[in-house]
């Protein structure tokens, strides 16, 4: 009965991933963004190939949706039709496809585009658009998981206030997650092999994000936007060594060779 809590993975590794499911909600609310790539990387190293981002996905569908929550009223819901039909749309395009996309250069792409969107502002088109946020941030999040960052961009493009800024963000992700959700379980994954695990990371991403809140609350602007754009910016980075070590491991391994008589 109590290995349905930590799904065959053994208390030691649930407790690891309670313990960093709390730390990635406080980062992301106190921040503004990146708890969810944090959390990605944990998963990435201690669950299966198969489990890591539709467990990813439901758990950030949790902490989104609690962070959303308790900050609807910082929400900017005019902004949410938009990018609500672009992520509808991406969430059925990445759903449909059965060929798996090369993670690697997915990383660096991503990576790259912060890097950029934090050097200078985007574009009018894409500051504009959520529609078009929509589409790749959730066509890519079918295969990638964390896009967080991503969403991010075009969110920071709009000059919220801060608390709005979390607020719309776990808006858009919640919207995201949830959609992704309901494609892996369209597509089959066992979700309830994991909802044991899964609703006790919820719940230490809820404590994480209560507690995240305080220092939100006490956070000057300022210094919340240069710590806004440290984090993009080692995010970024990380994604795009992450990307092109995938791509040179990849590239070097040895062809493999015929067999048979």
């Amino acid at each position: 009965m109590m290995e349905m809590w930590h799904a065959g993975l053994g208390w030691p590794t649930a407790t690891t991933l309670l313990a960093f499911s709390f730390a990635s909600s406080f980062i992301t609310i106190a921040f503004g963004i990146g708890g969810g790539a944090v959390m990605l990387a944990v998963l990435a190293t201690l669950l299966p190939a198969a489990a890591i981002i539709p467990v990813h996905g439901l758990v950030q569908l949790g902490s989104n949706a609690g962070r959303a929550a308790i900050m609807t009223r910082y929400m900017r819901f005019d902004l949410l039709g938009p990018f609500a039909i672009g992520a509808l749309i991406g969430i059925m395009l990445g759903g449909s496809l059965v060929v798996q996309l090369e993670a690697g250069w997915i990383q660096m792409g991503v990576g790259l585009f912060i890097l950029w969107s934090v050097a200078s502002k985007p574009p009018a088109f894409l500051r504009r658009s959520g529609v078009i946020t929509g589409v790749f941030s959730s066509f890519l999040t079918m295969f990638f998981g964390g896009t967080g960052p991503f969403v991010a961009t075009y969110v920071r493009a709009q000059d919220l206030e801060r608390h709005a800024h979390v607020a719309t963000h776990a808006m858009f992700m919640t919207l995201q997650h949830l959609l992704k959700t309901v494609a892996f379980g369209i597509l089959g994954f066992a979700f309830t092999f994991w909802a044991g695990l899964i609703v006790l990371l919820i719940v230490a991403g809820i404590l994480g994000t209560l507690a995240g809140r305080v220092m939100l609350a006490r956070i000057d602007e300022r210094r919340f936007r240069i710590v806004l754009n440290v984090i993009l910016i080692l995010l970024a980075l990380r994604l795009i060594y992450a990307g092109a070590s995938d791509i040179y491991f990849a590239s070097a391994a040895p062809a493999p060779t015929g067999g048979g008589n």
